[in-house]
């Protein structure tokens, strides 16, 4: 399934130098009080990460987090706080990133290992030399 991942990231980055597309997607925080979970997807950015993905046609941003983190952590979660809109150049693509932000306390987590490397909370403090640049951006936008 990893290979798949890769594959088709591989793809999809020579549509994006050949087309330059506009694309949506949601990137979600996660906490448990002072505590961050990061994630290494196995594509790509090899980076740690906040969890998220891509927007479906027609989908609301707070649907697609919804449910990307039911396929890539297990979790149902419905209580999204809105940290606005994020926009980046990426991989020759224009991406708009909808950031949400939700705690979660004593969760269990399933991890799709097909598209995630390695999941990990990590204190605020703490967090590792290695994060993908939007990261620290997306964690300016919340008071602790």
């Amino acid at each position: 399934m990893r290979l798949a991942y890769r594959s088709a990231y591989a793809a999809l980055r020579g549509y994006w130098f050949v087309r330059r597309p506009e694309v949506a997607g949601v990137k979600c925080l996660l906490t448990d009080r002072d505590r961050v979970l990061l994630v290494k997807h196995t594509y790509g950015n090899r980076g740690w990460d906040l969890p998220g993905g891509s927007l479906k046609r027609g989908e609301l941003p707070v649907e697609a987090a919804r449910r990307e983190m039911g396929e890539e952590l297990g979790v149902m979660i419905d209580d999204w706080v809105p940290l606005g809109r994020l926009l980046a150049n990426m991989h020759h693509r224009r991406d708009t990133m909808y950031c949400f932000r939700a705690e979660l306390r004593n969760s269990n987590i399933t991890v799709d290992r097909g598209e995630l490397a390695a999941v990990r909370w990590f204190p605020r403090r703490e967090l590792p030399a290695d994060l993908a640049d939007h990261v620290r951006r997306i964690l300016a936008r919340t008071a602790g």
